[in-house]
């Protein structure tokens, strides 16, 4: 794994939430209740999620997303900001309350419940805002967890400047070939790919989209196809305590070792070991590495 002298430049688009996480004995059944054991609240958001994996690892880097105006979306910018990442397009909006996530998580095992709210009114014009910044960025990110119209936007907007584009596809839900065709990369989670691609199965997508598409699972194990085989990695701790985010740190290692200028292999296994990295901790974003942890 390479890192030039440059600082890689990145705009991410996307969400921002607070995850409240209950810890119980098992996951409730449906029509069952069981107590928690503890109750904690975290730092979430697939968008936001990045933002602070990408600028930990080295990036300078502008998110675009939407708070509401109450306590939680002071909370969600302070965090951003003690992050070194640019709010300057993180805007307000007092139609809903700061969107939230609702996790119950027993033994490494998690139902998840997202409620956008304020994502929601994440729109194209405030993607827009932002367009002398994508004239000079290197990569953007988006995810699925703002509408459809605004990821699609913010892709063509950043392939109008020849910028790459990384795409995690999730939440999952159909996207449509242009958008596929479009981006330089696609994360997706295993028992999804169905709903993002269609009916196709596994080997026929990553043989469609080698070196392209890269499918992750719990065990924190990546397959793709470099136009010649199937590739797997995979880092899986013993000690891993907490599942979400997992996704969004491999993408967030991921783009960085790409702005570097690293082969797709060498991409594929920083972005794991970062991955592994933050499932040691509880919260999407509290074990983020830092660059520095991998030069000490």
């Amino acid at each position: 794994m390479n890192f030039s002298s440059e600082q890689p430049r990145i705009i991410v688009v996307g969400s921002s939430s607070i995850d409240l996480v209950l810890e119980t004995e098992k996951l409730p059944l449906p029509n069952e209740t069981v107590l928690a054991v503890k109750s904690d609240s975290y730092f979430g958001g697939k968008g936001a999620n990045q933002s602070v994996g990408t600028a930990r690892l080295g990036a300078s880097v502008y998110f675009i997303g939407c708070v509401g105006m109450d306590p939680l979306g002071q909370q969600i910018m302070r965090n951003l900001v003690s992050e070194n990442v640019n709010v300057g397009f993180v805007h307000e909006t007092d139609k809903e309350a700061t969107g939230t996530a609702y996790v119950t998580t027993s033994h490494g095992n998690a139902a998840i419940v997202v409620v956008p709210a304020a994502n929601k009114h994440l729109s194209k014009s405030h993607v827009d805002e932002a367009d002398k910044y994508f004239h000079t960025t290197d990569l953007v990110l988006v995810q699925l967890e703002v509408s459809m119209d605004v990821v699609e936007h913010t892709i063509r907007k950043a392939k109008k400047y020849g910028k790459k584009v990384g795409l995690y596809a999730s939440p999952a839900m159909r996207v449509s070939e242009e958008i596929l065709e479009m981006v330089d990369f696609i994360v997706a989670k295993s028992n999804e790919l169905y709903v993002i691609f269609g009916e196709e199965k596994r080997e026929e997508v990553l043989k469609k989209y080698f070196n392209k598409v890269f499918v992750r699972d719990d065990t924190n194990s990546t397959i793709y196809f470099d136009g010649t085989e199937m590739k797997y990695y995979r880092n899986d701790k013993d000690e891993k305590v907490y599942k979400m985010g997992m996704g969004d740190a491999f993408t967030s290692g991921f783009a960085i070792a790409l702005c570097h200028g690293n082969s797709i292999e060498e991409c594929v296994k920083f972005g794991n070991e970062v991955s592994s990295r933050v499932s040691g901790g509880k919260g999407s974003q509290t074990g983020l590495p830092r660059i520095s942890d991998f030069f000490s």
